[in-house]
């Protein structure tokens, strides 16, 4: 996979994986998730994940609500977690190749693109 900008990521629709192939090399991954603001690889190195700080309890599960649909659309399924109520967090690898898959990172570009209702800054 050459190295693409986050529109053409945005642009294509997540392909199911079946096993199979190889994940993303390491390379590709570290440079397909500087295009990705607020996505970081993993400790693990097998998959990527982004948190947020949302406004309130209905904020978060709008915002899951509107993933699953995305997630529904793609046919490719995120983890998702909330925590402390407003705490989100979302995880993506692709589970028949236990890494990385283009799809992971066209699926986090998606993500990047919904509303998300975030808690306001401390003013001080």
């Amino acid at each position: 996979m050459n190295t693409v900008s986050v529109e053409e990521l945005t642009s294509k629709k997540c392909q199911p994986c079946h096993g199979g192939v190889p994940p993303v090399p390491k390379h590709e991954a570290e440079q397909l998730i500087a295009k990705l603001p607020g996505w970081q690889i993993g400790d693990d190195g097998i998959r990527i994940r982004r948190e947020w700080i949302v406004k309130n309890f209905t904020a978060a599960i709008d915002f899951f609500n509107r993933v699953a649909q995305l997630a529904e659309e793609q046919g490719h399924h995120p983890d998702l977690h909330l925590v402390g109520y407003r705490n989100v967090a979302i995880e993506l690898w692709t589970h028949a190749i236990g890494g990385l898959s283009e799809s992971d990172f066209i699926m986090a570009a998606k993500i990047n693109q919904l509303p998300v209702l975030l808690k306001a800054p401390a003013i001080g």
